[in-house]
C-alpha cells in the first residue's frame, strides 16, 4: 500500500516537472522563423543585417527568450568577420538597427554555428530580433555568408523553426565606398566607375554636401582611388568645385550628374559636369542679390531652369576637367558650351556613368539635353583629337535623358537610353530604349530590342563591353545593370548578353541588392576575369562590388560564389 502510493507520488511529480519545466512553463505557444533580404556585407560600414528573427507569443504570461543559435553557410573565414552581433528590435521589423536598438549578445569568434545568450522578456505579441555582421579591413570581397537559424531558447526550452529558407543565397561581401555623414556630407549621389591604364580603379560621384536633393545647391565632383582592385580607397579627393565663383555662395555653384572617360590610348582621364549658376526664376530669367539665407531652387530638367544660349545666366553649363597622374590631381575645368551646345536648345549635359574609347581612339561621352521645345533627348558627344575639341552628335531618340554606349562587334554604337514614359507603365512596352548609330550619332536606328528587353522603373542604368577568356577563348560580353523592377527602384541586377545585346538570358542574371535604394549605377572591367560594379544600393550611398565573370555566365544566378 505505502508502495503503491510512494510510485503514484513519483510519477505525479515527474508529471508536474515535465510539465512546468521546473518553474518555467512550456512555451506551447511561442514560434519563431527567420527570413533575410538579399543585400550585400559591407566593408567600412558597422552592423551590417544577415539574419532577422522573428519571434511571435500568443500566451497570457510574458516569456523570457535566452538563446539565439545560428549557422553559418557560404565561404567566409575567419580573417573576414570582425564580429557577429544580436539585436532586441521589439516590434519594429527593419533590416537596419533601429535608433536605440537593445544588444543582446555579441560573438566575436567566427563558428559554422553560434549560439548567442541574453535575457530578454517577451509579451504576448510579435517581437524581433536582428543578426549583423561587422567585417574586417581584410575581408575577401569574393567571399560571402549564408546565415540561418535552427533553434532558439525560450524558458530554458528549445524550440525549432517552423519555416525553412528554401533559398539559401549568398550575402557577397563588398565595400561602403561612400556612406551618409562621411568626411561630414549628407549624401552621395550619381556614380561613375573605370579602370585606369595603371590599372587603378577611379570612383566618381556627387558630394552633396547639404542635402540629398539634386541641383541647385552645395554640390561638387568627388573622386575615390583604389590600386588593390577595391578593396581599400584612397581619401575622397574633389575634381570639380565652383566655390563661390562669381560673387555667389556654394550652394548657388553646383555641380553635378558627372560622367568619366579613359582615353585608352593615351592614359588621359577625363570628367564632365554640369555646372548651374545661381538659378533662373519660373520665366527663365536669372534671379539677382542671391545670398546665402536665400531660399530659391531650380533643377535643369524642371521648367525654364535652363534656357537657350550660352552665357552662364542663361543656360546650365558643360565643364570637363582632366588627369595626367591617374587620377590623383585635377586640372582647372575647361567650358564645352559654345564649342557643343546648339543656342536653340535649352540644355546640353553629360550622361553619368563612364564615357568609352571606341577602336580607332575617338573619345566618346554619353550626353543629353533639352531641344529648343525643351523636351529632352540623349546624344554622344565625341573628340577625335584626344580631347583637344569636342562635337555633340543629333539626338538618338525623344523624351529619353540619361543613357550609356557600347562599341558593338561591328564598330557601331550602341546607345542605352532612360525612357521618361516608361514611368508608371507596367506593361510588355516598358523597356529601356536602345538605338544604334554608325556614323557617330549623325543618323540613329531603334534597335530591336528596344522598349521590352531591359526593363526599368524610369532611372539611370549601366552598359559596358568586357573583353574576356575564359576556357580559351576569347571574346566580348555585355553587361547591364539597373533596378530589375517596372515599379521601384529595388532589385539591383546585374545582367549579361553574349549576343551583342540582342538577348538578355535571365540565366546570366545576378541580383546584388534586393532592397530600396536611389538605383543609379557604373560596371568597369577590372581584368578579363573580373568586372567591378558601383552602384546606389540600399546599405550605402556607394557600394562597390567584385563579380568574377565565370561566376555569373556559369554559376546559378542566386548568388553563390563559384
Amino acid at each position: 500500500m505505502i508502495r503503491t502510493y510512494f510510485i503514484k507520488a513519483f510519477f505525479e511529480l515527474v508529471i508536474i516537472v515535465l510539465v512546468t519545466g521546473c518553474g518555467h512553463p512550456l512555451p506551447v505557444d511561442t514560434t519563431y522563423s527567420s527570413h533575410r533580404d538579399h543585400t550585400p556585407i559591407l566593408k567600412y560600414k558597422d552592423h551590417n543585417p544577415i539574419l532577422q528573427v522573428r519571434v511571435v507569443h500568443s500566451g497570457n504570461e510574458p516569456v523570457e527568450l535566452s538563446e539565439i543559435t545560428i549557422t553559418m553557410g557560404g565561404n567566409a573565414t575567419s580573417d573576414d568577420i570582425a564580429g557577429i552581433q544580436a539585436w532586441y528590435m521589439g516590434q519594429s521589423d527593419r533590416w537596419a538597427l533601429t535608433d536605440d536598438p537593445v544588444g543582446f549578445g555579441t560573438v566575436l569568434s567566427f563558428k559554422p554555428t553560434l549560439t548567442f545568450t541574453g535575457q530578454q522578456k517577451l509579451l504576448a505579441d510579435t517581437s524581433y530580433f536582428l543578426i549583423t555582421c561587422d567585417l574586417t579591413g581584410n575581408a575577401d570581397l569574393l567571399h560571402g555568408l549564408s546565415v540561418q537559424c535552427p533553434g532558439i531558447k525560450v524558458n530554458q526550452h528549445q524550440i525549432s523553426s517552423n519555416t525553412s529558407d528554401s533559398t539559401l543565397f549568398i550575402q557577397r561581401f563588398g565595400v561602403s565606398v561612400r556612406k551618409h555623414l562621411d568626411d561630414h556630407v549628407d549624401t552621395y549621389r550619381i556614380p561613375g566607375l573605370v579602370t585606369t591604364k595603371a590599372g587603378s580603379l577611379l570612383a566618381i560621384y556627387d558630394v552633396r554636401r547639404e542635402k540629398s536633393r539634386d541641383l541647385q545647391g552645395d554640390i561638387d565632383i568627388g573622386v575615390s582611388r583604389s590600386t588593390d582592385r577595391g578593396n581599400t580607397w584612397e581619401p575622397m579627393r574633389i575634381a570639380l568645385d565652383r566655390g563661390t565663383w562669381g560673387g555667389l555662395p556654394e550652394k548657388f555653384n553646383g555641380i553635378s550628374d558627372a560622367s568619366i572617360l579613359v582615353d585608352d590610348k593615351t592614359g588621359t582621364i577625363y570628367i564632365a559636369g554640369l555646372w548651374m549658376y545661381g538659378v533662373l526664376d519660373a520665366n527663365g530669367h536669372w534671379i539677382k542679390g542671391l545670398t546665402e539665407d536665400s531660399a530659391a531652387w531650380a533643377h535643369q530638367w524642371r521648367g525654364r531652369a535652363s534656357q537657350p544660349g550660352f552665357d552662364v545666366k542663361e543656360t546650365a553649363q558643360f565643364l570637363l576637367t582632366h588627369s595626367d597622374d591617374d587620377g590623383q590631381t585635377w586640372s582647372e575645368p575647361v567650358n564645352l558650351t559654345r564649342m557643343c551646345k546648339k543656342q536653340e536648345w535649352w540644355l546640353w549635359a553629360p550622361a553619368p556613368g563612364h564615357g568609352i574609347t571606341l577602336a580607332d581612339g575617338t573619345l566618346v561621352f554619353p550626353t543629353q539635353g533639352r531641344d529648343n521645345h525643351g523636351e529632352p533627348f540623349s546624344n554622344i558627344t565625341y573628340s577625335q583629337d584626344h580631347g583637344r575639341t569636342w562635337k555633340t552628335s543629333n539626338p538618338a531618340y525623344s523624351n529619353t535623358t540619361e543613357n550609356m554606349a557600347v562599341q558593338l562587334s561591328d564598330g557601331s554604337i550602341m546607345l542605352n537610353m532612360r525612357f521618361n514614359p516608361n514611368r508608371g507603365n507596367l506593361g510588355d512596352d516598358n523597356g529601356r530604349v536602345i538605338s544604334i548609330t554608325k556614323d557617330l550619332g549623325n543618323t540613329w536606328t531603334e534597335h530591336p530590342t528596344s522598349r521590352h528587353a531591359l526593363i526599368e522603373p524610369t532611372c539611370m542604368a549601366s552598359i559596358h563591353k568586357h573583353p574576356y577568356r575564359l576556357e580559351g577563348k576569347t571574346g566580348e560580353i555585355l553587361f547591364f545593370s539597373n533596378p530589375n523592377s517596372k515599379q521601384s527602384r529595388t532589385h539591383m541586377t546585374l545582367k549579361a548578353s553574349l549576343d551583342d545585346g540582342n538577348t538578355w538570358p535571365e540565366k546570366y542574371w545576378l541580383l546584388l541588392d534586393s532592397n530600396k535604394g536611389r538605383g543609379y549605377s557604373c560596371i568597369t572591367s577590372i581584368d578579363e576575369n573580373t568586372i567591378g560594379i558601383l552602384y546606389e544600393g540600399s546599405q550605402a550611398d556607394m557600394t562597390f562590388e567584385q563579380i568574377p565573370v565565370n561566376e555569373l555566365i556559369h554559376g546559378d544566378n542566386t548568388g553563390q560564389p563559384n
